[in-house]
């Protein structure tokens, strides 16, 4: 047994603090941002967002909505193969992942549509990527795959970053049970707060070249310009993003005035026991749901949310003057609140 008193953070454990600005207006800041990918050597330049490849939010609808504001989508594996294939052979492909597990059926899936067109970014996807299997999975992936960037995940610590990066992967994907419908941490036991998590994976994959996903724990802009302000590349929402119409949740609605309208709409886990019914006919014996379902109210197209998105972290970079996006790291300065402590963290 081993006890580590370091402090480590949450989003909502830190604020930003503002320095003197020579901007004016979220106008004149530049929010996309070009990575160079390690192992293909390839760009890459837009708004780097990421919605998760969660059934309800990793859509095609999704896709599309997504593309004018430069933000990528992990496209769910739950599609029909064909339909894959057609939706990679269109104009969308160069902002989605294809997302893939690390069982056979996952990977001979994978097969059939790479046969069939070119993938030029695929997310390796596990719940657990501390598996020598995974790391394993991670080499062959590269290998068979020389030409795509690969993303892969899910790990909290900056050994495991490492090693995925000099395994193949391009980006690693950063969170254990920081997800709002995540139940791992409450089931397990297992986690790590998520800032601290993406200030020491992006600390030891940005040695390497390499690029981390902040996966998990945003519930309001200002996170996600905290998760940039740690380090993280891209960032990948999942509950920001539920209850549109682009998201294939279930709706409820209610009778208003005697018209039907939208209220609600359902929202879950991957390893909720809604999804596991849904694609593997229920909770095998040796394992437990870590995962939970719920309602999120109705918002209508994503559009307005990914605006008010953007706005924030705009606002956030006028703060601290930061006029590009990758000059947020170097120019963040946490301060831990709370009764207890005051700390200045400097990025």
């Amino acid at each position: 047994m081993h006890i580590e008193y370091d402090r480590k953070l949450d989003f909502k454990d830190v604020l930003i603090r503002p320095k003197r600005s020579t901007l004016n207006s979220r106008s004149e800041v530049d929010v996309s941002r070009t990575f160079r990918f390690v192992h293909t050597g390839t760009e890459w330049t837009g708004f780097p967002l990421i919605a998760a490849n969660m059934d309800t939010i990793g859509t095609f609808s999704m896709a599309r909505a997504l593309a004018p504001f430069g933000a990528m989508v992990a496209v769910h594996k739950h599609y029909p193969a064909d339909a894959l294939v057609e939706f990679f052979r269109g104009n969308l492909a160069s902002n989605a992942f294809y997302t893939a597990g690390s069982t056979a059926e996952d990977l001979d899936k994978l097969a059939y549509v790479k046969a069939r067109t070119p993938l030029t970014k695929i997310s390796l996807d596990v719940a657990n990527g501390y598996t020598e299997t995974f790391l394993e999975a991670v080499a062959r992936l590269r290998d068979e795959n020389k030409d795509a960037v690969i993303m892969a995940g899910t790990i909290v610590t900056a050994e495991m970053a490492e090693a995925l990066i000099l395994a193949g992967a391009d980006i690693v994907r950063v969170g254990i049970g920081s997800g709002s419908v995540c139940t791992t941490r409450d089931l397990t036991g297992i986690g790590y707060p998520q800032l601290s998590a993406v200030i020491e994976c992006a600390d030891a994959a940005h040695g390497l070249k390499g690029q981390v996903c902040s996966d998990g724990g945003c519930t309001v802009p200002g996170d996600i310009a905290k998760a940039y302000g740690g380090g993280a590349d891209f960032v990948m929402l999942g509950g920001m993003l539920a209850g549109h119409d682009e998201c294939e949740g279930e709706i409820r609605h209610e009778v208003r005035d005697g018209h039907k309208v939208p209220v609600a709409m359902q929202f879950y886990g991957m390893s909720s026991e809604v999804a596991m019914k849904k694609y593997y006919g229920g909770v095998a014996d040796y394992r437990a749901s870590e995962g939970k379902t719920v309602e999120v109210p109705y918002r209508g197209e994503v559009k307005a949310t990914v605006q008010e998105i953007i706005g924030g972290v705009r606002s956030s970079m006028t703060y601290i003057g930061a006029r590009h996006l990758k000059e947020v790291p170097k120019r963040t300065t946490f301060v831990v609140v709370g009764a207890q402590r005051n700390t200045v963290f400097d990025r």
